[in-house]
């Protein structure tokens, strides 16, 4: 974290934005918590269920097919709202394991993370990994136990595992009473006062009562005898057992405030969006190659972290989503595109209300907008009023899963190249075209994203296609000195190709074959990752 201490106070405008994305292992209720926020921010008028009856009732922030159909959420996507003084940017993440390396791209357009854990499963494989993301980028974590009205773990032991699994310290902000069918509510720690849960309408915000300490006799006349001794004991391990909330430590990556509730009833939502407004990191300063850009300096920069195709498949547009690092951005303004060194007019830029989207007058510093463009903009892209910049930190994994791909119809193959490179550019897959015979071979992170990527091929170009095996189950960036890489690509043609930017690329079977590159010709470097920069 840069030193924050003799920095201006940022304008209004920026100050007041939060920018932060929700991280979970699948199924933890990432997706119906996203709902709430929207429907407390008043993006949105009735929360709908994930798999409920219906057009009508689809998760607002789900829109793609293939989400509907599995109730997962695949693309992340990015959505503004109002809440209280603050404005949100919600940055929704996938959850699924096989799309994670979307996850660590979103990870870098945000200063914050909320993470959500099923009360009854506690810290989950999925959920580690992305903490060790957080962990690598310093950002600030609240966390959020959710499904607390269903039988769950001990509250303490559940704290124990965060505490123990991800190294981190955790401070109590709310504290439930009874779970289960016994869950009333919480006590709201940071602003002694008691939530209550409304079982009847689940849209109903909770009802909250102002109280003076634990000794206030209010607390009788709406908690049972037994759960009130249970909570005010609890509380008292909590004061002599557990770290107090502090900001500072907060900010800097060491301590998660954590909230307990019920997604589903909208219950602890409120209380962990005011958190996230109250505490939540306003927007922070970006890195760089060149130097860190400032939030509150003058001249607009941004970055693209996401490319979504056909958003609206009417049109065949795609949408760079940009985060803005600093500056004040206006409709119609010009802006440097730093690969190409072309200026760029930006003029239908789009904010994202939940599935609406609408035309984006201006923006400031922490805001994520949309641009639609034709494939000029790929993921890393950075944009300027004129300085030339190289964001960095935004990650591309090598594949762990390689298949190779045809069109159903042989006629149709300059289609198929024209969709995948599209998928290529947007980061949904790496698309490899080998130096040797025709085809190509498609690289992911999951195997899930075979389905999808053959599911919207189908979809959005109606081009039936299918995946089949491949020699090669593993590829690595090729970087070296200009003559070592030719003599090393000239005795490997067989396994050499190039992916979408034209970068060269090793494919291979073995862990052996890797081996013997570094012995064989020590010059040329092969890497997992290679950072997606200008």
């Amino acid at each position: 974290m840069l030193d924050q201490s003799n920095r201006p106070a940022l304008p209004a405008e920026i100050a007041r934005r939060r920018t932060f994305a929700i991280i979970s292992h699948p199924d933890a209720g990432k997706t119906t918590l996203t709902e709430k926020f929207l429907l407390f921010g008043g993006a949105i008028q009735m929360a709908g269920q994930v798999r409920a009856k219906g057009e009508a009732r689809r998760t607002r922030s789900d829109f793609m097919q293939l989400e509907k159909e599995r109730g997962i959420s695949v693309s992340a996507s990015a959505m503004s709202f109002d809440f209280g003084q603050w404005r949100f940017n919600l940055v929704d993440t996938p959850g699924h394991s096989d799309f994670s390396e979307d996850t660590y791209r979103t990870l870098t357009a945000v200063d914050a993370a909320i993470m959500v854990i099923d009360g009854a499963k506690g810290v989950e494989s999925q959920t580690r990994k992305l903490f060790e993301v957080c962990r690598l980028r310093d950002l600030p974590i609240l966390t959020f136990c959710n499904k607390m009205d269903r039988e769950s773990r001990d509250t303490f032991e559940i704290i124990d595992e965060i505490q123990q699994n991800l190294a981190i310290d955790v401070a109590p902000a709310s504290w439930p009473i009874g779970m289960g069918r016994e869950f009333l509510g919480c006590y709201d720690i940071l602003h002694d006062r008691l939530e209550l849960m409304d079982r009847a309408d689940r849209n109903r915000v909770a009802e909250s009562i102002q109280i003076d300490g634990l000794s206030d006799p209010k607390l009788a006349e709406h908690i049972p005898a037994d759960l009130l001794a249970k909570l005010r004991e609890d509380l008292e391990m909590v004061a002599e057992l557990l770290p107090r909330f502090d900001r500072q430590s907060f900010l800097e990556g060491h301590l998660t405030p954590i909230w307990f509730g019920s997604a589903i009833n909208s219950f602890g939502v409120k209380e962990l969006m005011t958190g996230m407004g109250e505490y939540g990191p306003e927007p922070q300063v970006q890195k760089a190659a060149e130097r860190g850009i400032a939030p509150e300096e003058g001249p607009v920069t941004g970055f693209v972290f996401k490319v979504q195709a056909n958003m609206d498949p009417k049109h065949r547009d795609r949408v760079a989503f940009v985060r803005l690092a600093s500056g004040h951005f206006e409709r119609g303004m010009k802006l440097l595109h730093v690969r190409s060194k072309k200026p760029m007019a930006v003029t239908n830029p789009v904010l994202f209300l939940a599935a609406d989207r609408e035309l984006a007058e201006e923006a400031w510093a922490g805001d994520i907008i949309g641009i639609p463009n034709h494939g000029q903009l790929r993921i890393g892209d950075a944009l300027t009023e004129g300085e030339s910049l190289r964001f960095t930190g935004i990650p591309s994994f090598a594949p762990e899963l390689l298949q190779g791909v045809r069109a159903g119809d042989p006629m149709k193959a300059k289609h198929l190249e024209k969709a995948l490179m599209q998928f290529a550019e947007e980061g949904a897959a790496k698309v490899f075209k080998p130096m040797i015979g025709s085809g190509f071979i498609v690289g992911v992170v999951g195997a899930l994203q075979f389905d999808v990527l053959a599911s919207r091929i189908e979809l959005e170009y109606s081009l039936p296609v299918r995946f089949e095996g491949s020699a090669f189950t593993s590829a690595r960036w090729v970087t070296g000195p200009k003559a070592a890489v030719e003599a090393f690509v000239n005795v490997n043609k067989g396994h050499i190709a190039h992916d979408s930017d034209g970068d060269l690329v090793y494919l291979t079977r073995l862990q052996w074959d890797i081996d013997r590159v570094s012995r064989d010709h020590p010059e040329v470097k092969l890497t997992a990752t290679k950072e997606m920069m200008v």
